[in-house]
């Protein structure tokens, strides 16, 4: 009663004090002598707020981002990496997120930084490195299952970086080195033995065709001779030279 007595005996400069306004993207809880106001947040839009008995507090809905620092790590097979993520979230329920938690987006971040170490914890390094997307994925539904309890909605994490320590990659670029080499020469020597087969072929063919052989000699000394125009002259052997007196 004392407010609208406030309010009367003062209008109509009190008006500007009672009327507030709230964005698109905010909205306004308000708060009647330290409890909720039935009917849920207000806006957007004017508001009506009766002064000494009533406050309100703004909350923003739009989309938050923030970068998880980097965590120290250690990995399954007792690896020790440093990762970062990225989170971004939304205040989907604005009076839960006041009611529930004292400060929702420190509470928020916290919970990330715990969340990141112990998810990446319990996998190996490789899975580290190959599963980003589903350990991510994981880490989303994991932080959003305890956020909508303070009206937060999880969007989408991300795996930033993973920093691995030196010598740990030295040594990964000289086992990818030698896997490279050892590729490299499988494949030579599985040439050299496809080749080795292709003569072995014709090697056969040839000896059981004597004048297979001698077309090939025939067919290499067009060749040569074809290469330059000078005169050479061969040794011609007796089995050709025979071949023809017959």
């Amino acid at each position: 009663m004392l407010a609208w007595i406030i309010l009367f005996s003062t209008f109509p400069i009190s008006v500007c004090f009672c009327l507030k306004v709230v964005r698109e993207y905010e909205r306004a809880v308000i708060f009647r002598l330290g409890r909720l106001i039935g009917g849920g947040a207000k806006g957007p839009g004017i508001f009506f707020v009766l002064p000494c008995i009533e406050s309100y507090a703004k909350v923003d809905l739009r989309t938050v981002s923030f970068n998880v620092p980097p965590q120290e790590i250690l990995t399954k097979d007792s690896v020790t990496v440093s990762v970062d993520a990225v989170i971004y979230y939304r205040i989907c329920n604005a009076t839960i997120s006041v009611a529930n938690v004292e400060n929702v987006h420190h509470s928020t971040r916290l919970l990330a930084q715990t969340t990141l170490r112990n998810m990446l914890g319990t996998k190996s390094l490789s899975e580290i490195l190959s599963d980003r997307d589903a350990i991510a994925l994981s880490m989303q539904v994991l932080l959003d299952d305890v956020t909508e309890r303070w009206g937060i909605k999880v969007e989408r994490v991300e795996i930033k970086d993973v920093r691995l320590p030196v010598q740990l990659q030295r040594a990964m670029a000289a086992e990818a080195e030698a896997a490279r080499e050892a590729r490299a020469k499988v494949i030579a020597a599985e040439g050299e033995q496809k080749a080795s087969h292709s003569l072995q072929e014709a090697a056969l063919t040839i000896s059981k065709s004597p004048a297979a052989l001698q077309l090939r000699y025939l067919q290499t000394l067009s060749s040569v001779a074809a290469e330059k125009n000078s005169t050479i002259i061969f040794p011609l052997p007796m089995e050709l030279i025979r071949h023809f007196i017959e």
